[in-house]
């Protein structure tokens, strides 16, 4: 195994030696990163539904509640533009307190192994960075950050809670059901006479610094990752069900180079299809157990 690090060459010799035919989704995953020592990770929001960030669609791939605010929308309504504010007034401090799980500190441990050629992230929350992970990319963007869409300004989203709290006191004691990425269930008088917040350099139109649904992600940022698909063993999706074209295009590369693609998820995903392996166990447990294993086996 040329240019394997010296770490997985010794979990590979003691996996090899200690196990025959793997049966429980455990040793599948053991079995599977012993034999492909560098991968792309693709997460989804299952990952994060452990730290308390609720997920959009249920296990067969649909919508649980309303359809999430679409780009175009945004851009063109300031009806649109206060509702998404408002809600996003009132989930932000969840978001903002959420902290990483298992499964995140996992998949640190897993790059820290030199297993890891890219953490591609569909999600916005950045805990794969706090929980140590270095080489991510955020597809859909940050939702710690604020952009200007006239000045290119950026904003910590922290620095634009104060700005809301301070123009719209009627919103700050309430409380809603929270949504994924930091939305709230919000009735609609509590939204019409909402004040959204501007760009303190040139009062243009502040938008969180994500993709929304109908967005594109930049070019750029796509090929990086499909960069990293040609280099990688594999694919190793997390948590997603891939109805989104935006991670599936992954899982579809990978599959045109022959590249294993495998999938950690307990419900349906749109690459069912064309996965070499799927294991529906919860991730943040499967990933835990793989972690002691592998602290185990490397002593």
């Amino acid at each position: 195994m040329a240019g394997v690090p010296n770490n997985l060459r010794a979990f590979t010799t003691v996996y090899n030696s200690a196990m025959t035919k793997p049966s429980s989704d455990l040793s599948k995953l053991q079995d599977f990163l012993a034999r492909h020592p560098r991968l792309v990770l693709l997460t989804g929001a299952g990952v994060s539904a452990g730290s308390g960030i609720p997920t959009y669609r249920d296990g067969e791939g649909k919508w649980k509640q309303s359809d999430p605010i679409q780009h175009r929308d945004f851009i063109e309504q300031s009806a649109a533009r206060k509702r998404y504010w408002a809600r996003s007034m009132v989930g932000w401090p969840k978001v903002s307190r959420a902290t990483p799980n298992k499964a995140h500190l996992a998949l640190a441990k897993l790059e820290a192994s030199g297993h890891v050629e890219r953490l591609i992230t569909q999600n916005v929350d950045c805990l794969h960075q706090r929980a140590g992970s270095q080489n991510v990319v955020d597809l859909h963007g940050r939702l710690n950050e604020v952009k200007c869409l006239d000045c290119s300004a950026v904003y910590e989203r922290d620095l634009i809670q104060i700005q809301l709290q301070r123009n719209n006191p009627a919103l700050f004691t309430l409380t809603a059901e929270i949504l994924p990425d930091g939305d709230a269930d919000l009735a609609d008088h509590h939204i019409d006479n909402v004040k959204v917040p501007i760009c303190e350099r040139c009062s243009g139109t502040l938008k969180p610094n994500v993709v929304f649904f109908g967005g594109t992600v930049p070019k750029a940022r796509v090929k990086q990752c499909m960069d990293s698909v040609e280099r990688a063993d594999a694919l190793l999706s997390i948590g997603s069900s891939l109805q989104v074209f935006s991670g599936y295009r992954f899982c579809r590369r990978a599959h045109e180079l022959d590249k294993p693609v495998v999938l950690i998820n307990p419900g349906i995903t749109r690459a069912d299809p064309i996965a070499s392996l799927k294991l529906t166990s919860p991730c943040a447990p499967l990933l835990e157990q793989w972690s002691s294993s592998w602290t185990t086996l490397s002593r």
